[in-house]
């Protein structure tokens, strides 16, 4: 493993958004040719959480960006502003900005200039940040008039990792869910990224109708979803991943958060080229307290 170093804030311009976007960058001291992860925070979370993934990815080798959305609890956002309700939009479009600013990104940073392979590029999210970077890998979100709305599949990304990212809407749906988040009902049928779905086997959703297996429609369902991992006792935040030592972690377990980490940097680095047979190795010798499904 190698030394890192974070640097934050480093803006990127959005005009139109209110505020400008804020992201942090992780990266690895040493190497050349480093894969980069646009990593999208779940909810009220920030550009400084996920250290426990963060922290692993960048030891391992990989450029971690984390754009801070405008539902981040340090911006205060609340539903009298009158971008409250196209949050999800804004967050789509943060992505956006974020990969087409990568290389200027990369040049802000003190010693990694040079050292960075932006066509080895993944998109990586939790809850609601899967369901924004789901967009990126092909998933479209399902209109009032029942079809598929545009789809912002970007060919830049080559691979995904969606961790407890929401499942379908409609009627598996709460009627609360149904009327406040219109935009928590995907389509994933044109999803082809080459992705990784992690999913805790006793997160149940107040939102969903539906038990846990709700979080893996996105396995099921899309063509590009390749491997499902299931965490047993797994909750939603999937063993502590959004940060160390957090007092709203209901399933706390440091070896879920360890086989969150491991299968997910396997994965990336099996399809970003960086080591071939990283993930065939994580199938072959299992993952104590999970499943591992492979299409």
């Amino acid at each position: 493993m190698s030394q890192t170093l974070s640097l934050k804030p480093v803006i990127v311009a959005a005009p139109g958004r209110g505020d400008d976007i804020q992201l942090r960058v992780t990266a690895p001291t040493v190497g050349t040719d480093l894969p980069v992860i646009v990593f999208a925070h779940g909810y009220h979370q920030s550009m400084s959480s996920y250290d426990p993934l963060v922290d692993h990815w960048a030891a391992h080798g990989f450029v971690v960006v984390q754009p801070a959305f405008l539902d981040a609890a340090a911006l205060g956002l609340t539903p009298a502003d009158p971008r409250f309700s196209n949050i999800w939009r804004f967050r789509v479009e943060d992505v956006t900005r974020v990969i087409d600013d990568l290389a200027r990104i990369v040049s802000e940073v003190p010693g990694l200039e040079g050292r960075v392979d932006l066509d080895r590029l993944a998109v990586a999210g939790h809850s609601w940040g899967g369901q924004s970077v789901g967009m990126h890998l092909g998933a479209r979100v399902v209109q009032a008039d029942g079809r598929p709305g545009p789809s912002v599949l970007d060919p830049r990304v080559r691979a995904g990792v969606l961790l407890a990212a929401t499942g379908i809407g409609g009627p598996d749906l709460t009627p609360f869910a149904q009327e406040h988040f219109a935009f928590m009902s995907p389509d994933f049928d044109e999803l082809t990224t080459p992705t990784l779905v992690v999913a805790g086997d006793h997160d149940q959703s107040q939102l969903s109708t539906r038990g846990p297996d709700w979080f893996t429609d996105v396995y099921r369902l899309s063509p590009g979803a390749r491997a499902l991992v299931t965490l047993f006792g797994g909750e939603h935040s999937l063993g502590g991943i959004h940060g160390y030592n957090q007092t709203d972690t209901t399933d706390e377990d440091p070896a879920r958060v360890d086989v969150v980490r491991r299968a997910s940097t396997a994965f990336l680095m099996s399809e970003l080229g960086v080591d071939i047979g990283a993930w065939d190795a994580i199938v072959a010798t299992a993952l104590d307290g999970a499943r591992i499904d492979v299409k």
